[in-house]
């Protein structure tokens, strides 16, 4: 529609007095370059999220980033992620008795790794695995916190072991430190598995090293896994786009654009670092997954993921849950957490050709 069009539709639509039809000053402003400055307005809960993740919404502002900001800025980054997995202890003991699993934990070299074992799994999946990515911002990421949480319910319903390892972060460690650790992992995993029967996924942090090892394991002639997840995350270590400069408003917290513990400068532009820049990378992804909400301070970068991954011909599942927050599927008693699981284990079992 041109603006002659729209001028004589606004003219009609006065002449028939609709409400509102009136030219209203606008409370915000565009520059020349196309940014909005968007005047405040109220962001109700979405009326397609369940009564059960309204009740968890947030009733005033809260920074989930603070303890971890507080921590780097008080050089004590390493002593709270040694206490992640005591802190999700209560958390992480709930799930396993809802999804019946098991888990224990195991050294490689310097590299700590939980295994989650259904207790109800076929002998035919067996012969599969799912390695988990912990999510932590590269900073707070570990198998017995955050990648528990991530891995059990998938090990339940999918009824097929996951690793979780927790892997060099900063601000100790810098990339590529992540993705040699996930290499180690991946290649003790070929000496038993075949490389179809494993699939590499996490969240967040871990989301965005699934993405980076697919590249890694390039670099390195590994066999590629049968299947990836990119779950609260993308491709692309520049999380740009729409929803990186609205994530923190609509959580009612002012913009900022903190500087990650583990990338240098430049190092988000390093094809390793963001394969979505380099399709002849993404044209041999596996078969992908990418989960993300609308609230999610990712989901612009996601949805361009998705977008890449289908472009380079690549077969690519993209689900976005409405009015929810990154890493929403954390509160496993939410109903769209279970529904973000169920989609992980559907997916996984198609691609991984796991019994039921």
């Amino acid at each position: 529609m041109n603006l002659r069009q729209s001028v004589l539709g606004a003219l009609a639509l006065m002449a028939l007095g609709v409400p509102g039809a009136h030219a209203q000053q606008a409370a915000g402003s565009i520059e020349p370059d196309g940014t909005v400055n968007v005047p405040a307005f109220k962001l109700p809960p979405s009326i397609y999220a369940s009564d059960e993740a309204k009740k968890t919404m947030p009733r005033s502002p809260a920074d989930m980033e603070a303890p971890m900001i507080a921590a780097l800025a008080a050089g004590k980054a390493g002593e709270l992620r040694a206490k992640i997995g005591q802190y999700m202890a209560p958390r992480i003991d709930k799930v396993k008795a809802t999804y019946g699993v098991t888990t224990r934990t195991e050294m490689l070299g310097t590299i700590r790794l939980v295994h989650m074992v259904p207790k109800a799994m076929p002998a035919a999946n067996a012969r599969k695995i799912l390695l988990n990515l912990p999510g932590g911002g590269f900073v707070m990421g570990t198998a017995d916190g955050t990648g528990s949480i991530e891995g059990i319910p998938l090990a339940g319903l999918a009824k097929v072991e996951v690793v979780s390892m927790t892997y060099r972060q900063g601000p100790e460690h810098w990339f590529p430190a992540a993705s040699e650790d996930v290499a180690t992992v991946y290649r003790a995993l070929l000496k038993t598995h075949k490389p179809q029967d494993i699939a590499v996924f996490g969240c967040s942090a871990g989301g965005l090293l699934a993405a980076e090892s697919m590249a890694w394991f390039l670099k390195e002639k590994l066999p590629l896994p049968g299947a990836v997840g990119i779950f609260c995350a993308s491709a692309d270590a520049r999380w740009g786009g729409d929803s990186r400069a609205y994530g923190r408003p609509f959580q009612a917290l002012a913009p900022a654009d903190r500087e990650r513990q583990y990338f240098h400068p430049g190092d988000e532009t390093n094809p390793l670092a963001s394969p979505i820049l380099t399709p002849e990378v993404l044209r041999k992804f596996p078969p992908t997954l990418v989960i993300t909400a609308t609230r999610a301070p990712e989901l612009s970068s996601a949805v361009n993921t998705h977008r890449e991954l289908v472009k380079a011909g690549v077969e690519a599942d993209l689900h976005v849950w409405d009015g929810l927050g990154h890493a929403f599927f954390y509160d496993a008693s939410l109903p769209e957490s279970r529904e973000a699981f169920d989609v992980m284990a559907r997916f996984f079992r198609k691609h991984l050709k796991l019994a039921q």
